[in-house]
């Protein structure tokens, strides 16, 4: 499975809806860490093609940022990563703790 792009709410909706474990990422595109963590992110997919993974611009997307932080109840941060099973977050973090080490072993 490729990475892929979400902009709305109801496209998120529809993965939590339809996946039972995914990765998502939020992203800015004017950080240094988040260019980092985004690399980071790609790499662990890279090895992973089969695990399903999501991202989000958050200054194309601040509205879905912003939801995603309210449903979940989890501070907004960016670069910020979260590994959601059965809809829940069972994992997040942010900044320099998103390694491809970490999410080896953290994703199941």
């Amino acid at each position: 499975m490729s990475l892929k792009k979400v902009s709305e709410e109801n496209e998120f909706q529809s993965i939590l809806a339809n996946e039972g474990a995914f990765l998502f990422f939020k992203h800015s595109l004017t950080c240094p860490i988040s260019a980092g963590a985004y690399e980071a992110y790609q790499a662990y997919l890279a090895d992973h093609p089969n695990v399903p993974a999501y991202y989000l611009a958050v200054q194309e997307s601040r509205p879905l940022s912003n939801y995603i932080a309210e449903y979940f109840a989890v501070k907004h941060e960016s670069p910020q990563i979260f590994y959601i099973v059965d809809g829940q977050v069972k994992w997040h973090t942010s900044h320099q703790k998103i390694t491809k080490e970490k999410l080896e072993e953290v994703v199941e």
